[in-house]
């Protein structure tokens, strides 16, 4: 059986869990592992580390349609909790039908940058904001796939936690 994974049907993205933000395009948030690199004897040549469960900058960008008093409250200083809600389609070519899927990323995000826009008479003013994330989840049709917060030392992916080693390390329970 092939599913073939085929595309976002729509999505909505929500501020405190309940204020619907506006029209939007955006980007789930990109991380990137911290790295460093390891050379020496012992190995041949050079490898670029990951630090286990370690992230550098995670970002968001939305590119919002219009200037709303939403935007205004999510460029205010501080954190803000924001909800990407998706529908994604696939195909099932071995039964010949499309199947959808939920995609839930919850984050707690810092506004870092934003651009009130343009004003063009008959067009969008093409609003945008980029969010730091430090804390995200990700949900699959309901099943938790990834969590990682940055300040409390989680980043789990499938359920298994690569930092709890570190935590206990630390001191931290």
């Amino acid at each position: 059986m092939s599913i073939i994974p085929e595309k976002s049907n729509n999505f909505r993205v929500y501020l405190d869990g309940s204020t619907l933000l506006g029209i939007a395009e955006g980007n789930f948030p990109n991380g990137e592992l911290m790295t460093s690199e390891v050379k020496g004897a012992g190995i041949a040549g050079v490898i670029d580390s990951p630090t286990l469960g370690h992230m550098n900058s995670i970002t968001c960008e939305f590119n919002w349609r219009n200037v709303t008093e939403s935007f205004v409250e999510l460029i205010q200083p501080g954190a803000h909790s924001l909800d990407l809600y998706a529908e994604h389609q696939d195909f099932d070519a071995g039964r010949g039908e499309y199947k959808t899927r939920s995609i839930h990323v919850f984050m707690k995000a810092i506004t870092k940058q934003y651009d009130i826009g343009k004003l063009v008479v008959g067009e969008s003013s093409e609003t945008q904001t980029t969010h730091e994330v430090y804390y995200m989840k990700l949900y699959i049709d309901g099943k938790e796939k990834i969590e990682l917060d940055k300040y409390n030392f989680v980043y789990k992916i499938n359920g298994y936690d690569y930092l709890q080693n570190t935590r206990k390390n630390l001191g931290m329970y």
